[in-house]
């Protein structure tokens, strides 16, 4: 164990834990944080949460995913039916800003849609707003073509650079996040809404904390009845998590480590006390694995999303920091669980998710 790193994160839960709580509150304009016992109460009436990050084989992006020259019922049902088949029951999805306001209408109809088809497979959904990930800026239209062996190489922010810094942006960003949550703040069919991806990457930092800001105020504004969210990610972004955690219902974060890390850092945010749903884990090149982590979260009763369900377009089966510009496939996949045409990418591991979820007992 990392000693240095061990009290670098028990410092900044410690700082979390007191001094930032009331000046966070503060910031929140409208509604009211769930309470710790409301929170593990909605917990406690959830099956065990466990799931992936979907993005449908024939999208390289958000854009692809929702744009309506693009979206792709018949895939997605697809997919989703081979999720459901091996016990998975939550797809956690991205939104894109710029594809609602192409059309609010449409955009609103096909993210119905979405939720119809997940629905009939016995799949919930944690939409996600904002994004910090990769590619600075996106451009409505025709998306481009996958760069060979290249992790997410058309993957854009939400809503991109230099619109997520600059705060005359902020009004047409809140009617984009009210209107969606009016429409569906009471759909049964959403599990969770996770307002802000990794809000600092790309070197963003505290210029993103304006933002986080105001859309936790923009939702509880909304008032929606599933609860809100936005997971921590990188432990040096002492201020972005102090609000991250101060303000969400329920705790999300990211983890790709080894299980040992990975078990001291559910250790410790269990100490707030509040239900823990992991949104991303599962690096195979970094030993984070269905194997050694998915058992893990079962025991310590940690909502499981792992990063990628179907290899396609986003090039997720190719590491972050690894690319193969000949397009050739790794020796091991980064990340997902089947290949394209349905089948698993190993058999040992969708029989392991099979188990855990109690599928193999259902037959």
């Amino acid at each position: 164990m990392n000693l240095k790193k061990t009290l670098v994160l028990l410092l900044i839960l410690a700082g979390i834990g007191k001094g930032n709580a009331q000046q966070s509150k503060t910031d929140v304009a409208s509604g009211k944080k769930w309470t710790a016992a409301q929170a593990n109460i909605w917990y406690a009436q959830q099956q065990w949460i466990v799931g992936a990050n979907f993005l449908p084989s024939t999208a390289i992006n958000q854009l692809e995913m929702w744009q309506a020259d693009t979206f792709d019922p018949q895939t997605i049902a697809q997919e989703l039916g081979w999720a459901s088949k091996i016990g998975l029951n939550t797809m956690r999805v991205y939104l894109h800003s710029l594809a609602w306001k192409q059309d609010p209408e449409g955009f609103k109809k096909r993210m119905d849609e979405y939720l119809r088809i997940a629905d009939k497979q016995g799949i919930k959904t944690i939409f996600v707003f904002f994004d910090d990930c990769w590619n600075k800026e996106g451009k409505p239209g025709k998306q481009p073509a996958p760069k060979p062996g290249i992790h997410n190489s058309g993957w854009v922010q939400d809503p991109g650079q230099p619109m997520s810094g600059d705060s005359k942006f902020f009004p047409e960003l809140e009617k984009y996040v009210k209107d969606v949550m009016v429409r569906f703040g009471k759909d049964k069919r959403i599990l969770l809404w996770d307002l802000y991806n990794e809000p600092g990457n790309s070197n963003k930092g505290n210029e993103s904390l304006p933002l986080l800001k105001h859309v936790f105020s923009w939702a509880r504004a909304a008032n929606p009845e599933q609860p809100i969210s936005s997971g921590i990610w990188k432990w040096d972004l002492q201020e972005l998590n102090a609000f991250q955690i101060e303000n969400s219902d329920v705790i999300t974060y990211h983890d790709y480590e080894e299980p040992a890390w990975h078990l001291r850092v559910i250790q410790m945010l269990k100490t707030h006390g509040r239900p823990l749903i992991c949104t991303e884990y599962m690096a195979r090149a970094r030993n984070s694995r269905f194997s050694n982590i998915l058992p893990m979260l079962k025991k310590e009763n940690v909502a499981a999303i792992n990063w990628g369900l179907v290899a396609g377009k986003s090039n997720t089966i190719y590491a972050w920091d690894t690319p193969i510009p000949t397009g050739k496939q790794p020796i091991e996949w980064f990340h997902d669980i089947f290949k394209a045409d349905g089948t698993p990418y190993r058999q040992d591991e969708v029989d392991l998710i099979k188990d855990l979820t109690s599928v193999n007992n259902k037959k």
